[in-house]
This record gives structure tokens, C-alpha cells and sequence, in this order.
């Protein structure tokens, strides 16, 4: 059985970069077993908006502002942006994922970035500004 046959609430195209096909199988397997675990621990769905990215995609962000990093954990597959619509979904977002263990995260006005990058600060939560 493949990692990928025992993913309950996730696809590879689900992380994948828009200008890479197939760049989604390179997210991390631990990353995507703790959302898989957050997605139970939530109750509904979770719509990733970044997963992995490609240098090209990652500096076209950098370069717009729109809060990447250079050397961001999307670039190594693992990190994950995800869709927050309101400030309750935010609320259980935060909460369920540190209780499924995630120790970065960033905090946005409409996504919430959760990464396990280990050569970054741990047991962090930081703000982005209008994302």
C-alpha cells in the first residue's frame, strides 16, 4: 500500500505548486499524517492555498510582499498554508493544531501557516500582515 492509499482527508494535488505538476508528492509525509489529524481533531475541511513551492513561485512572492520568506519551508515540503474564512474557523484552527502537535505557526488575516521546518524557531506563533 502506497503513503498515499492510507491519507484519509488529503491528495498530492492538494500541495502541489502551481507551476510544477506532480510537485505536490514532495510534501512531507509527517506534515501531511499531522493534518490528516488536525482535519479529525476540526471536524471539517481544511483548503490548503500553499503547500510545496518552487523557487520560481516562492520568489514571485517574496518579490509582491505577500509575506514568503527566502528560505521559506514551503520551499522543502514543509509547510502548509491554509484557508481561514472567519475568525472562529481561525480560533479552532490555532487551538486543534497545537494539539496535534504543530510547533510554528503563522497567523494571517485569511490563512493560518503551519510548517515543521526544524532549522527555525520552535514552539512559535507569529503574525503576517494582510495576507
Amino acid at each position: 500500500m502506497s503513503f498515499w492509499e492510507t491519507v484519509k482527508h488529503f491528495k498530492p494535488e492538494e500541495f502541489a505548486s502551481g507551476d510544477e505538476i506532480g510537485s505536490g508528492k514532495r510534501i512531507s509525509h509527517l506534515l501531511v499524517r499531522m493534518l490528516d489529524d488536525l482535519r479529525e481533531k476540526m471536524g471539517e475541511p481544511i483548503h490548503i492555498t500553499s503547500g510545496v513551492r518552487t523557487e520560481a513561485r516562492n520568489e514571485e512572492l517574496v518579490s509582491a510582499g505577500k509575506g514568503a520568506v527566502k528560505d521559506s519551508a514551503h520551499l522543502k515540503g514543509l509547510a502548509v498554508d491554509i484557508l481561514c474564512p472567519d475568525s472562529s474557523y481561525r480560533f479552532v484552527l490555532v487551538s486543534k493544531a497545537l494539539e496535534s502537535g504543530f510547533l510554528r505557526i503563522g497567523v494571517g488575516n485569511r490563512i493560518v501557516h503551519l510548517d515543521l521546518d526544524p532549522a527555525k524557531p520552535q514552539a512559535v506563533i507569529w503574525l503576517y500582515g494582510k495576507t
